[in-house]
């Protein structure tokens, strides 16, 4: 397998030139300023292991003071007033500034994440634009019903702005997990605590820019960089943000909704761990069902939560299947995330590296069979073999714990009703996906499995328009679509009596 700038003289230098980093500090209430600790930590960049930069590390006094810009603007200021059109305008240009932008963007996400700098130029900076764009043009839409009430009262509900925000965003897709969630909360007239993770706070810090460019208020975004045992803990439990917006590991999540409930009981939206299960049937065109199944786990690798970890392949086309995926993993590039010719980059930090090779090893243990990769890639770095694994049962721990890294589990199967079982044999329940030329096995399966996206004939095809989120411990509330808007309003009835009414 070709590998590229591991412990060669290749440089990212030679593909893209890398600009200083310009933000690293706080932002709060519409300024830069070093934490109230003075502390900072190291920015890794996972292509070496080695410090880009050093950046403020906010603790509980940095959130407090962020919460009170937050609520002051909220309470006080302009932005959950002005009209919603005028903060689509404002929206609107948030996307324009981002779009004039998309280069020194990707660029801090490919040396903070170490992801595809194609990738990020092309589809996740954009992407950003076209959420905020999204929500831009619903925040003039936001309106209540009139109630037709039993007694002599007229009603009607009012959509409101829930409030303080505090947001925690995951370190696997840091532009789109910061704008999936803060471009319905400002665009429904929320203000804002954003807390990146300690991995990735790179581009959080330039977006908090960006926004004050775009004529964004004063305390309305807020980004404190911390960890989460300290600035995340302080926003959970904070009394006075007004709800609690999570993206990450399920043991973390549970954490929070303790906090949110321990203190002023403000309402959460989780969207946590996945090991979601593709069924390709016997019938599926094998070339694009092994397309699928790779893609489906070795795209940003493996670092996706709703990734295909879980392949169950019918016995008729299971050996078709095999030979493909080992060719594609053969073919698979990994290395420098700024090499056009690459296909996978690091895994974002050392961590969750070590904890992926961990898993690797247990595969082995437990008597699965490694079909390909399983090893890391040159001394330097966070890279990994795509690595696949056959002959898997689901009481190993490869099948039912979240690895979050290019590692497969491949599996066969004889019936429908078989496959259907053994997909819901998982504590989780984010995504899935079914490969079939049969609409009647197509619309079974993705009727009987529970999950909160099933893709049919495709996979990891997600949409700005298309919510999506957990069922079981996959957590619960929706991102993307009106249903991610309505996260961030809450509902008001208002009654009043009508005095000798004709009409009841």
């Amino acid at each position: 397998m070709a590998d590229h700038c591991n412990g060669s003289s290749q440089s990212s230098e030679s593909f893209v030139n890398i600009p200083p980093i310009k933000f690293t500090k706080l932002f709060i209430d519409g300024n830069f300023v070093d934490s109230v600790s003075g502390k900072t930590f190291e920015a890794i960049d996972p292509r070496s292991g080695e410090a880009i930069t050093r950046v403020s590390e906010g603790d509980k006094e940095d959130v407090d003071l962020a919460v009170k810009a937050a609520r002051f603007a909220f309470d006080n200021g302009p932005w959950p007033r002005l009209s919603g059109s005028e903060r689509g305008r404002i929206l609107m240009k948030f996307a324009d500034l981002i779009e004039q932008n998309i280069e020194e963007l990707a660029t801090l996400e490919a040396i903070n994440a170490g992801k595809l700098f194609s990738l990020c130029k092309f589809m996740e900076v954009p992407g950003a634009a076209m959420t905020l764009r999204y929500y831009a043009g619903a925040a003039d839409k936001i309106y209540g019903t009139v109630l037709k009430l039993s007694k002599g009262l007229q009603g009607y509900t009012l959509r409101e702005p829930i409030g303080v925000v505090g947001a925690i965003l995951p370190w696997n897709f840091p532009t789109t997990m910061f704008f999936i969630k803060a471009a319905p909360a400002l665009a429904a007239g929320c203000t804002m605590v954003v807390k990146p993770a300690e991995q990735t706070p790179l581009s959080a810090l330039y977006y908090a820019h960006l926004a004050k460019l775009a004529g964004i208020p004063d305390g309305v975004l807020n980004v404190v960089n911390g960890f989460g045992e300290t600035a995340g803990a302080a926003i959970s439990s904070h009394m006075d943000i007004d709800k609690v917006s999570f993206t990450g590991s399920t043991e973390v999540g549970r954490k929070i909704m303790m906090a949110a409930a321990a203190s002023n009981l403000k309402p959460v939206s989780l969207e946590l761990g996945g090991k979601s299960p593709l069924l390709i049937f016997d019938d599926a065109n094998v070339d694009e069902a092994a397309k699928f199944a790779f893609d489906g786990i070795f795209t940003s690798k493996g670092e996706i939560c709703v990734a295909s970890s879980r392949i169950y392949v019918q016995e008729g086309i299971y050996d078709k299947i095999v030979n493909k995926l080992i060719e594609k993993a053969n073919a698979w590039v990994v290395g420098d995330p700024f090499d056009p010719q690459v296909n996978q980059g690091p895994q974002t930090d050392k961590n969750q590296f070590e904890k992926i090779l961990s898993y690797i090893e247990h595969g082995k243990r437990e008597g699965a069979t490694l079909l390909t990769g399983g090893n890391r890639i040159g001394q330097k770095g966070y890279y990994i073999q795509p690595t696949i694994f056959a002959d898997v049962k689901e009481d190993m721990i490869i099948a039912k714990e979240e690895i979050f890294g290019p590692v497969m589990s491949l599996m066969k199967f004889k019936t429908m009703e078989e496959a259907i079982k053994r997909a819901n044999d998982t504590t989780y329940g984010l995504a899935a996906g079914v490969i079939t030329k049969d609409l009647n096995v197509a619309n079974t399966v993705s009727r009987s499995i529970r999950a909160g996206v099933v893709w049919m004939n495709c996979y990891l095809l997600l949409d700005v328009g298309c919510p999506y989120g957990g069922y079981k411990m996959s957590g619960f509330g929706r991102e993307n679509g009106m249903d991610s808007f309505n996260e961030y309003l809450q509902t008001k009835s208002v009654v009043t009596p009508i005095h000798d009414s004709p009409w009841h």
